[in-house]
């Protein structure tokens, strides 16, 4: 892989992009930007496989996010059955999302753990790394604190071969820490070019354990119009504000991301 830029998820086979999806990718490849194509259901994570295997700079994850457990069944069968697809790479998007308190009961916690368990599980089996969504409820980390909860006694079973990315990182030092202790990295999206409680983390971080991101089409960087649509090419503006953020030069901070997200996803 020859890639300037690698943005660590994105959903380009989201609708949002229906009318230039190949427009933009064609871009892409001409900025030298990669990425993950990142699935969260049966569909997305289906048409992420696909798309992967269309184009020479883009690689698939597939997964259930725990905000699509109350309209789908978790389906480990159609998951192994795309892990087979050559440029499927990592499971995920998978985790737990607290973020609404209201909607968030015991039970659908208990629930969101137990597909949490399982996807961390077939990651384990099939060495293939975690794209990780954790969203805690406000002014808390509990997100954070249950998916290392689950991910500590995973490690213990699986070792090594139990990895991966915490996606759209906002806890703290300590967080990034007991991740960065277990082998994860995480990953940062625009959201460093108009807020600055993450700056201390980033400042924090090995930069061996960390990544770069948009989470296109969500989360455009200032230099966008707000509440537009955003997409993989923004990665360079994430790139840059981690650099500024930890005064370090551009470039040795651009090839370290390349570097730790093709070591991560395994990608030559």
């Amino acid at each position: 892989m020859n890639a300037k830029y690698f943005d660590a998820h994105c959903h380009v086979q989201f609708d949002a992009y229906t009318e230039d999806q190949e427009q933009i990718i064609g871009q892409m490849k001409v900025e030298g930007v990669a990425g993950i194509v990142v699935g969260c259901d049966a569909a997305s994570s289906r048409a992420a496989a696909e798309l992967a295997g269309k184009h020479d700079n883009l690689w698939a994850s597939v997964g259930l996010h725990p905000n699509r457990l109350s309209e789908e069944k978790y389906d480990e069968h159609l998951l192994r059955n795309l892990l087979m697809y050559p440029k499927v790479v990592a499971i995920g998007e998978c985790g737990l999302d607290y973020y609404r308190p209201a909607e968030v009961t015991e039970e659908v916690k208990k629930n969101q753990q137990e597909i949490f368990e399982r996807q961390v599980n077939l990651a384990g089996q099939t060495k293939r790394p975690l794209i990780i969504h954790a969203r805690p409820s406000k002014g808390t980390m509990d997100a954070y604190h249950d998916a290392l909860e689950i991910l500590i006694e995973a490690k213990a079973l699986y070792g090594d071969d139990l990895r991966g990315d915490i996606h759209f990182f906002v806890g703290g030092e300590g967080e990034a820490q007991a991740f960065f202790d277990l082998g994860f990295t995480v990953s940062f999206t625009a959201v460093l070019t108009f807020a600055r409680e993450y700056d201390e983390v980033v400042r924090a971080a090995p930069l061996h354990s960390i990544l770069s991101e948009t989470d296109a089409p969500y989360v455009p960087p200032t230099n966008r119009a707000r509440g537009s649509r955003n997409d993989p090419l923004a990665v360079k503006d994430v790139v840059a504000k981690i650099a500024e953020i930890r005064g370090e030069e551009f470039e040795t901070v651009r090839a370290a991301l390349v570097e730790n997200a093709t070591r991560l996803f395994n990608i030559s």
